[in-house]
């Protein structure tokens, strides 16, 4: 994939000035002063996002260091994306960097397994019980059943990426619904290791997932906030053993109380 053939599309639909109606007058912008800075923002977006797809389909495996040159040659970009897209990847979990040797893929194991089921418990059993707050007191549903048809769509596209994606968003939906906004916040920190530990889980049964979010869904709907946290709790725990099972992980610890080509080897 080259990243450079849509910086070209962005210059060449590019416009010198534009005009648009605000609070009943006009209001003048230069575009070509923001264009540059967007562009670059832009292309730095576009290598983190392209870099982080490529991590989580184990196209540059766990443990392996990320060669900038070699990258550079495949996205068809400059060093300075990539060296924008870097220090974001290391921030969500995906690479850690180190000196002389730059940055490396990070990898699953036991701890970070339990670490992100443990902090998901935190914060989405809460969010489900705030969200039938919520809904009870006349918030809609709409985002939470839109993101549940999604996951119906492609739960048997058989592409593996877009249904975790799918299960990424619906989690993310019931967190919106909560109308906490540090919870968002702190779900926006782990939803790119969520969708990296969904996809390479995808051995199990998607069904199974599907219809747990159902449950949470219906639970949420009930406005009965105990009842949602309970049915969120079991959702996220049912997950954890199956998940080392999946990723050849050894699980030796019990789990938390319930107490509510660039690549180089």
């Amino acid at each position: 994939m080259s990243l450079t053939s849509v910086s070209s599309r962005s210059r060449s639909s590019h416009i010198m000035l534009e005009t648009i109606q605000r609070n009943g007058g006009q209001v003048t912008i230069d575009i070509d002063v923001l264009s540059e800075t967007g562009r670059k923002s832009s292309l730095s977006q576009q290598t983190y996002f392209e870099l982080r797809r490529r991590i989580i389909l184990g196209r540059y495996p766990q443990g392996s260091r990320l060669a900038e040159q070699r990258l550079a040659e495949e996205l068809e970009v400059s060093r300075v994306p990539l060296r924008e897209a870097v220090p974001q990847l290391e921030m969500d979990g995906f690479v850690q960097t180190f000196p002389r040797r730059g940055a490396v893929v990070t990898s699953w194991d036991e701890k970070r397994v339990n670490d992100l089921f443990d902090l998901r418990l935190c914060i989405e059993v809460g969010a489900a019980r705030y969200a039938a707050r919520q809904v009870a007191a006349g918030a809609s549903m709409k985002p939470l059943t839109d993101a549940l048809s999604h996951s119906q769509n492609v739960v048997h596209s058989g592409d593996l990426f877009e249904v975790a994606q799918a299960s990424t968003w619906y989690h993310e939906a019931v967190v919106d619904l909560a109308g906490n906004r540090l919870m968002k916040t702190m779900m926006r920190s782990v939803t790119g290791q969520m969708l990296w530990l969904f996809y390479l889980t995808s051995r199990l049964d998607a069904d199974d997932a599907f219809d747990d979010h159902v449950n949470l869904r219906d639970a949420i709907a009930s406005g009965n906030e105990r009842v949602a946290e309970a049915v969120a709790y079991t959702h996220i725990e049912r997950d954890r053993i199956p998940s080392f099972s999946a990723l050849e992980v050894p699980y030796t610890s019990a789990p938390a109380p319930d107490d509510s080509d660039g690549v180089e080897h």
